[in-house]
């Protein structure tokens, strides 16, 4: 027997799946002691385990080490950022659907990259149009055609060597994206344990997919729809970084540039220096908040 530190990539009905660097998925259950702590093990914990038997892959769960932080959904720990996932065309991208999950994320303080994919399917002018409009989101954005490879450098260097969750609504091409990170994967490890292999395109349950030294990708069912957190109406003006410049220069000190006059955030919006977009999305979820405040 001997000790090891892996991540959890999988668990299911109290088994965990843990990747050890250089020898692969090893089978735990998690010593009572976790339990009796009242710890309850995560995907994408960083773990301390006891090999029982190597060539089996089976050990033990002993220690879940500090975590950087955890979403909720999809429940998994340590995430170093999000890539969500939409199409320039086909379907035509939902901008408030992106929104709320930048706000989503952010309040979460896991940064985000922002992948439009289906290039080929984009009209003149559709690509700049969105990069103007999410220029000052304060996320990067790429454009890839998934379907061609020559196309996906910039998702390959945007993976490596991080913990990334991949999100997006159906039909974007978000399983494409998660089947160019796969033979990565498997020119990398040699082929993985079959346990691994039988549930690698599911999404039924939360699981990281090992990609190449210190990178995984997570997987998430396609959303049609997100709520907003629980933060009160004043506060979204904080999810909008390309707000605060204009902010201070405001006449009222508590303006949240919704109908008070002398509004610097609308100006800017007027001339341009703020995407028309962006803050139409900003006032529709401004008063989703405030409606739900009332009742």
């Amino acid at each position: 027997m001997k000790e090891a530190t892996g991540k959890i990539i999988k668990g299911v009905g109290g088994l965990y799946e843990v990747y050890v660097e250089g020898l692969g998925p090893v089978e735990c259950r998690a010593k009572g002691i976790l339990r009796y702590n009242g710890i309850k093990p995560l995907i994408g914990d960083n773990v301390k385990l006891e090999i029982l038997d190597e060539e089996k892959r089976i050990g033990n769960l002993e220690q879940v080490l500090p975590r950087s932080n955890s979403l909720i959904r999809p429940a998994v720990a340590n995430v170093d950022q999000a890539m969500v996932v939409f199409a320039v065309r086909e379907p035509e991208p939902h901008l408030n659907l992106l929104d709320r999950f930048l706000i989503l994320m952010q309040r979460e303080q896991v940064p985000v990259i922002i992948c439009f994919n289906k290039t080929d399917k984009a009209a003149p002018g559709d690509m700049e149009r969105l990069s103007s409009i999410y220029a000052g989101s304060g996320s990067r954005v790429i454009f890839v055609q998934a379907r061609d490879a020559s196309t996906m450098q910039p998702v390959y260097e945007a993976l490596l060597g991080k913990t990334t969750v991949l999100a997006g609504p159906s039909g974007v091409g978000k399983s494409t994206i998660m089947n160019f990170a796969q033979p990565m994967a498997n020119m990398e490890t040699g082929g993985l344990s079959e346990k691994i292999m039988r549930g690698k395109n599911t999404t039924r349950h939360s699981q990281l997919n090992y990609v190449t030294r210190d990178t995984y990708l997570c997987d998430t069912p396609g959303f049609s729809s997100l709520f907003l957190p629980d933060i009160e109406p004043e506060e979204l003006q904080g999810f909008y970084p390309e707000f605060a410049s204009y902010n201070e220069l405001c006449r009222f000190p508590d303006c949240v540039h919704r109908r008070e006059p002398e509004c610097e955030v609308k100006r800017a919006v007027e001339n341009g220096l703020i995407a028309a977009e962006r803050y139409e999305n900003y006032a529709l979820l401004y008063d989703e908040l405030s409606s739900k405040r009332r009742w």
